[in-house]
């Protein structure tokens, strides 16, 4: 555990003695539970992801202050502000933390295992899209640049193509191939950007079932958490993460392709359920790319993988040779499957 835990307590007016232990399944962040008389949760905040994390500050509190003031009974799960009114906490060797209030009789779910959730997990996300609809999205920053960024996706795609070993290179070959003949994808997003198809609003734009709290019913929503990366961005995003996270029984993990398929009942519950509060707010032209939401998604992350895979493994971590390559042989059946 991080020794400096202790230090960022009485930050928060807690005292430095109090038990701590590491919980959560993320891998980007570091998360803790701090026990007493009321229960916190404290976090450290990944600079090597989040290199300008008081980005992350600047946009939760812009966030935080329009819901306020026009959702004000919107559960918006903001961090607590520090004895020095700061939303951020800051260690000894300047690394940034931030404490969250526990929310009772709440739990996270890491697969949909019924389209009631699918919907409602929609529904949470584009509950939030739309509340933030009217905010001044020039105010707000990327916190990480570029992070669904087609066209660069591939760029770093065909970078990592020229410097691929040989070996490498003969054991992906079919994937590579399969990222190539994707490219049209690429430029369709690129021709709904620059024709101003997608309109630019302020999204989660990591939509995993799993960054949405439950009731203990593990049915009802009640309210999305994991919003580092609330900024700038398309609705196609949103709705494009949940279904390459959702539709398929098995994570990106499966090695059995056979395994990986589109759960019909459930991308039509995600689509209804983000439809639900999101209708409105989607011009004609946005609706019609409702389709290609999904395949842009996965498309993105097979690049991702395959990429990672070509370079050596050098971003993702890895648990065994050829595992990024997996992961995209994955993405790309489940790409097949969804463009069928």
């Amino acid at each position: 555990m991080d020794s400096a835990v202790h230090e960022i307590l009485p930050q928060y007016d807690l005292r430095p003695d109090l038990p701590i232990t590491p919980i959560g399944s993320g891998h980007i962040n570091w998360t803790y539970r701090v026990s007493g008389p009321i229960e916190f949760v404290l976090q450290r905040i990944n600079t090597n992801v989040f290199t300008q994390p008081e980005l992350i500050e600047s946009n939760l509190r812009l966030a935080s202050e329009h819901l306020q003031t026009h959702h004000a009974d919107y559960l918006f799960v903001a961090p607590l502000p520090t004895t020095l009114g700061t939303g951020m906490a800051y260690d000894a060797s300047g690394r940034p933390w931030r404490l969250f209030r526990c929310l009772e009789q709440t739990t996270t779910i890491d697969e949909a295992e019924t389209t009631e959730q699918a919907y409602n997990v929609a529904a949470e996300f584009g509950r939030l899209a739309r509340y933030l609809e009217k905010v001044d999205v020039t105010r707000f920053h990327p916190t990480i640049p570029r992070f669904h960024d087609l066209p660069w996706r591939y760029e770093q795609f065909e970078e990592a193509l020229r410097g691929v070993t040989e070996d490498r290179r003969q054991q992906a070959t079919s994937e590579i191939e399969a990222c190539q003949r994707y490219y049209p994808l690429v430029e369709r997003f690129t021709r709904l950007i620059n024709d101003r198809v997608l309109r630019l609003g302020v999204y989660h734009n990591d939509t995993k079932i799993n960054n949405v709290l439950f009731d203990q019913s593990r049915c009802k929503t009640v309210a999305a958490i994991d919003l580092d990366t609330l900024m700038p961005g398309y609705f196609i995003f949103d709705l494009g993460d949940l279904v390459r996270t959702v539709v398929s029984p098995v994570s990106e993990e499966e090695s059995d392709l056979s395994r990986v398929v589109v759960r019909r009942e459930f991308y039509n519950a995600l689509v209804e359920g983000y439809l639900s509060q999101m209708r409105d707010s989607l011009s004609p032209q946005e609706r019609e790319q409702i389709p290609f939401a999904g395949p842009m998604m996965v498309y993105i992350m097979s690049l991702r993988f395959l990429a990672d895979f070509l370079r050596g493994d050098t971003y993702y971590h890895t648990k065994y040779p050829g595992q990024n390559l997996v992961r995209a042989r994955n993405q790309l059946q489940l790409l097949a499957q969804l463009t069928d």
